[in-house]
């Protein structure tokens, strides 16, 4: 395994595995013993960096999630795990009644919101301390000072590490940061997107996202990366649910467009040349990057972590690192 630090105040700041693991679908669609298996791979395989949300499967019961906290939190306490693993969660998206959605009836971001549902996301997963909490969505009804003061507060207190955001607008990201540095108070520091080899389209409206996708990496947020080298991006569905490998899950609609196939074939490649699966290759092009990025997996057997593992030890060339950036 390979490990790199996120975050920068020294009593904050983690060591963690260069793959992160994604629960997002364990103890519900994964039953308790494969999931357990997973994790134990995981960690044996010198994984230290596991994720999920307080919302984490309400969309397959019809309910509110914290079935992925919960297992996580039953996990824990079953094989005595400690500090040495990093948990990360999120908050903001959980819905507030059974039936309902993010879309429109989430939880938010106010300072009483942020407290209660880190209150219970602690309770769940079995810990005094959160090592890693993310604004999950955006919340537009209550002012960013008022967000950002919540999380700090909790970080003063001892019951939150190191703080994240996903799928914000980074004019958002980059206006709260300024609040707090300007406030001396932490800020955000983990940013967690959809990122992957393929380009999406940014101009399909979605749910949330009516002008066009805020929740993918583009341009804007690569260059802010690149501007401010302290700031981690962890890559969600990097391997796009199986669809570079299966023939049974198409592309999503956004990546519809000329610029695929080209891209497509510069992945395919790259992996006969060095014996490796599309996926691996998605994964070490990720890892082994010029600026940080942590690609977050998810598998709902160990046959697929396996997979996954692998392609930490994947070393591509330069120049096939330059084929995979250059492809159009």
């Amino acid at each position: 395994m390979k490990y790199r630090t996120i975050g920068t105040d020294p009593k904050t700041r983690r060591e963690v595995s260069a793959l992160a693991f994604g629960a997002m679908l364990l103890g519900s669609v994964t039953d308790e013993k494969t999931s357990f298996a997973i994790l134990d791979r995981y960690v044996e395989a010198g994984g230290t960096f596991i994720d999920t949300s307080d919302n984490y499967a309400f969309w397959i019961d019809g309910g509110q999630g914290g079935q992925s906290e919960e297992l996580l939190g039953r996990w824990r306490r079953s094989r005595g795990v400690g500090d040495e693993i990093v948990i990360a969660t999120k908050l903001g998206a959980r819905p507030l009644a059974p039936g309902t959605g993010y879309v429109d009836n989430a939880e938010g971001l106010s300072a009483k919101v942020i407290r209660e549902s880190a209150e219970r996301s602690r309770e769940r997963l079995g810990v005094d301390r959160i090592d890693l909490l993310y604004a999950h969505i955006e919340d537009r009804t209550v002012p960013l000072r008022e967000t950002v003061e919540g999380f700090a507060e909790l970080v003063a207190e001892g019951t939150v590490g190191l703080l994240g955001v996903s799928n914000h607008a980074i004019w958002r990201v980059e206006r709260a940061r300024a609040i707090a540095a300007a406030a001396g108070l932490p800020g955000y520091e983990v940013l967690q997107y959809q990122h992957s080899h393929l380009r999406p389209r940014f101009d399909v409206p979605e749910s949330i996202f009516e002008d066009g996708s805020l929740g993918h990496a583009g341009a804007e947020l690569l260059s802010y990366l690149r501007a401010e080298p302290e700031l981690t991006l962890v890559a969600y569905s990097p391997l796009l649910g199986g669809a570079y490998a299966r023939a049974d899950k198409p592309l999503p609609r956004d990546y519809d467009h000329p610029g695929t196939p080209a891209r497509l074939a510069v992945l395919r490649e790259v992996a006969n040349e060095t014996g490796a699966t599309v996926n691996q290759v998605v994964l070490a092009w990720q890892i082994g990057g010029r600026f940080p990025v942590i690609p977050l997996v998810g598998a709902s057997s160990v046959a697929q972590l396996e997979e996954s593992l692998a392609a930490v030890d994947l070393e591509l060339t330069e120049e096939q690192r330059g084929r995979l950036d250059a492809a159009n």
